[in-house]
């Protein structure tokens, strides 16, 4: 077993080796869309209207990475290879190391007006 994994306690190889009778299968109730009506939607531990979850499972899905305030704009731009090498060199992150740098410079150059902040 790899060092980064650990035990289960439990036999999968046991339950990978179950077939499942009949009976078993009668055990399981039918899921049909009169079941999931008299469903009672909960939200931590609180019935909730169906809207409520609807919009608490909206917001639960939500991927990527979140909104900015500021959005960045993607372009092309081409550094000396010797300033490329020094940001990758202090690790990820590096971009938005060089883009900080950027903001300090626009700090300290204040008569560069046309510039918005």
């Amino acid at each position: 077993m790899n060092e980064n994994k650990r035990a289960l306690g439990s036999d999968l190889k046991k339950i990978d080796a179950h077939a499942i009778t009949p009976e078993e299968y009668e055990e399981i109730p039918e899921l049909t869309d009169e079941w999931f009506e008299k469903a009672m939607p909960m939200i931590g531990g609180e019935a909730v209207t169906r809207e409520e979850w609807q919009t608490a499972a909206r917001k639960a899905v939500r991927r990527g990475r979140p909104k900015a305030r500021s959005r960045k704009l993607l372009l092309s731009v081409r550094y000396s290879p010797e300033v490329v090498a020094y940001f990758r060199a202090t690790g990820d992150g590096w971009q938005a190391r060089m883009d900080d740098v950027l903001k300090e410079w626009i700090k300290a150059h204040p008569h560069h007006t046309c510039l918005e902040p």
